[in-house]
């Protein structure tokens, strides 16, 4: 057996980042989930594989705390305001009222099949909600990194919806799985009868309530703080901007939980004001967290894999599997199509999908922590279970994502690539790019003279074949060439070649 150790920790890492990244590159071929292939990984280095020992449940809980920290406030940087202001409502009610209907349903299913004696799986009735609650939301790192990383564009807004979604339903299963815990460890296996069911009710609520608005109020707080400090900041070296920003996350993160708020919804908060705000050396802040984002979820991931004992694991393998496939084909497509029947704009393939990406990933497995921690009975049990369950969900759900958006429509055509990596700070005007077809040379001419941009609108560089070229008026135009145009903020430069001046 192996063992962390502060003399080989660095040795031992930087060989399982490193073969953990071989890893997912033989298995992308295969189309699997990048995060699922650094779970495998961690439990092929782990005590039932090569043998590297690592049980600490609260390490792997702070890792897993400052990694979705990280994640969540870089999926806000990344979420235009524009883009989920027309889906806020469908998203606000999955997150909490959907999170609620799973953990029902969910909870009510695992009590009647502990009590199956065919399977050799009994937990208390508060045991089996608390398993669900730890299930209950879809997890941020991993619908940010399934959707983004295999570059979908989907119809009718829902990309944003899913992501907006799981940005902000931790806190309602957070609480559930607090108050859930806490019934466990006081009520055991004694009359359920004798609990004080208005005053659980109010003080449930009132946590909710306060998770959430505490969140909130925090998390905007510190954007507009955010946004103001990087704007008079004036600092030498341009990384120690995107080390301050880091710094601010922390801080928003843990201010907001001393004050009884919701951490993770105030970095989402946060990094959603940020990113739809002006910043300075916006394209070398987007790198840092891009890069910080891919280490923080590989540690976080070979961390939870190593966790796993997989020969405990197959224990309860049969009712995982039961739950598992319980959630995807029931539990979560009832929470779904109950949570938006008020919204009758969002049509029945859009919901299938919706429902489909009800992923589990590293947040159930870390919600499942707790109840370890608190060493609650059966909490053994509810740990293998959500593993498997994750691992479930992202080989039948992550790897069939974009599959199933195609087979119900729902994909649009990919974006336009990007062929130009230049960046202006946000105030000097806005980078566009126009593809010169053929259609637009015969309505407008071969020259860039001929073109009669806008007022306000230059060509700074004219990209043909692999070739770079600074032009002038008299530039002779080719089908195929890209022209990177920059325009004031009055100006809108259409991408597909056509051009149109704000009145």
């Amino acid at each position: 057996m192996i063992s962390f150790t502060s003399e080989n920790i660095l040795f031992v890492g930087s060989i399982l980042i490193f073969c953990s990244i071989l890893i997912t590159k033989a298995g992308g071929r295969f189309g699997m989930p990048t995060l699922l292939l650094f779970l495998v990984a961690g439990m092929l280095f782990g005590s039932d594989g090569l043998g590297i020992e690592f049980d600490n449940v609260g390490q792997a809980q702070f890792v897993g705390m400052v990694a979705l920290c990280v994640i969540l406030f870089t999926g806000g940087v990344e979420t235009r305001i524009s883009d989920i202001k027309p889906v806020f409502g469908p998203g606000l009610v999955l997150s909490t009222v959907g999170v609620l209907l799973t953990t029902a349903f969910t909870g009510a299913f695992i009590f009647g099949l502990s009590q199956w004696e065919l399977l050799s799986f009994e937990l208390p009735l508060i045991t089996c909600f608390l398993l669900a609650a730890t299930m209950s939301s879809t997890d941020s790192a991993t619908v940010f990194n399934i959707l983004r990383g295999k570059n979908m564009r989907l119809k009718n807004n829902l990309q944003p919806m899913l992501e907006l979604e799981s940005g902000s339903n931790d806190p309602m299963a957070y609480i559930l799985t607090i108050v859930l815990i806490q019934l466990a460890l006081s009520v055991g296996n004694t009359d359920l009868s004798t609990l004080n069911v208005p005053e659980l009710v109010v003080n449930s609520l009132t946590i909710l309530v306060q998770q959430f608005a505490a969140g909130a109020m925090i998390g905007a707080g510190a954007g507009f703080a955010t946004v103001w400090c990087m704007k008079k900041v004036n600092l030498n070296n341009i990384p120690l901007y995107s080390i301050m920003l880091m710094s601010i996350v922390f801080f928003t993160f843990a201010i907001t939980d001393m004050l009884g708020g919701n951490g993770y919804l105030a970095v989402y908060m946060a990094g959603i004001i940020v990113g739809n705000n002006k910043m300075k050396n916006r394209k070398q802040v987007s790198a840092f967290f891009d890069g910080l984002t891919w280490i923080v979820q590989i540690c976080m991931f070979l961390l939870l894999g190593l966790l796993v004992d997989p020969s405990e694991m197959w224990k309860t393998a049969v009712a995982a599997l039961l739950i598992g496939v319980f959630m995807m084909l029931f539990a979560r497509p009832l929470s779904v199509f109950i949570s938006l029947l008020p919204f009758k704009n969002i049509g029945i393939s859009s919901k299938v999908f919706v429902s489909w990406v009800g992923l589990r990933g590293a947040v159930p497995i870390i919600f499942a922590m707790y109840p370890v921690v608190e060493n609650v009975p059966g909490s053994s049990d509810i740990f293998n279970i959500v593993f498997f369950i994750t691992l479930l969900s992202l080989v039948l759900q992550g790897g069939t994502i974009a599959m199933a958006a195609g087979k119900l429509k729902l994909l649009l055509p990919p974006a336009e690539k990007n062929h130009f990596d230049v960046e202006l700070p946000e105030e000097a005007g806005e980078l566009s790019e126009i593809t010169v077809t053929a259609e637009l040379i015969e309505e407008k001419g071969d020259t860039l003279q001929a073109l009669a941009l806008p007022r306000g609108v230059l060509v700074m560089l004219v990209k043909r074949d692999e070739k770079y070229m600074v032009p002038d008026g008299s530039l002779k135009l080719l089908e195929g060439d890209h022209l990177l145009t920059v325009a004031s903020s009055e100006v809108e430069v259409e991408g597909s070649g056509k051009l149109k001046a704000e009145s």
